[in-house]
């Protein structure tokens, strides 16, 4: 289980004695999409909010880094972090073995429920396991967000479908309301708040059961960092429990979800 603020701050200065670069490192750029909400976007004022962004405040806090934010497209994420313009990335990104092969993560801090939302006009329909059927959904125009999960899957398991690739989640989105998608493949949370609520909501039906991480080959949402700096992603780790423990996650949690996104 977690241990105390006490006992985190003392793993970090053992972790500095023992490795003097990652003193440096307490100063943290931290990237941040910006547009996946309420994970993360860009506020009214002009700065990043949302559950990751608190999230990250609070580790921040916790192992006493300054940390200093800035906003990249997801599909410049991992090239950044190996190009050392930032040090981590918290940013709703999963867990996948394709990405330990390039880059390290800490622990989960949340699960990420995923599903097929289409026009209820497009004739999706439910198969024997309870998933989206993929003859269904043949010639009908899906919207995923590029270089995540979400592509990877819907390629994989549904060729028959034309799969829409953008740069953000909200500009899919803004395809499927103004007529241009059959469907959305993302996190449930995101289009449950977004397509699915307000003006036209009714035009939308949720395909068929909710996918797990692990049913998508992830092991959860976790903290990228560049590999071979084990001291900073201990102190995260430690971090990320001690929020379970104290009550500051279920704080934020609270703030954004009706229900405990870290999962089992």
């Amino acid at each position: 289980m977690a241990r105390s603020r006490s006992f985190i701050l003392a793993a970090v200065l053992v972790a500095l004695a023992a490795s003097p670069a990652l003193a440096d490192k307490l100063k943290l750029i931290v990237a941040v999409e910006g547009a996946f909400p309420p994970y993360n976007e860009v506020g009214p004022d002009g700065n990043l909010q949302g559950f990751d962004v608190d999230v990250a405040h609070e580790i921040c806090k916790k192992i006493e880094a300054e940390c200093e934010y800035v906003k990249q497209d997801w599909d410049g994420m991992i090239p950044g972090l190996l190009a050392k313009k930032y040090d981590v990335i918290i940013s709703s990104m999963g867990i996948l073995p394709e990405r330990e092969e390039k880059i390290d993560f800490t622990i989960p801090y949340y699960q990420a429920p995923t599903a097929l939302v289409a026009l209820k006009s497009a004739g999706a329909k439910v198969g024997a396991d309870g998933y989206p059927d993929g003859e269904s959904l043949a010639g009908l125009k899906i919207g995923v967000q590029r270089a995540t999960a979400y592509e990877s899957w819907a390629r994989e398991k549904w060729p028959k479908a034309e799969i829409v690739v953008y740069d953000s989640s909200q500009s899919a989105d803004l395809d499927i309301q103004n007529g241009r998608l059959d469907a959305r493949f993302d996190d449930y949370v995101l289009l449950s708040d977004g397509i699915m609520k307000g003006e036209g909501a009714n035009q939308y039906e949720r395909v068929g059961n909710i996918y797990t991480e692990a049913a998508m080959g992830s092991k959860g949402e976790g903290i990228a960092l560049r590999k071979g700096n084990e001291p900073l992603k201990d102190a995260i780790n430690k971090a990320i429990l001690a929020m379970r423990e104290d009550g500051s996650y279920k704080a934020i949690n609270d703030k954004y979800f009706s229900f405990d996104i870290y999962g089992e």
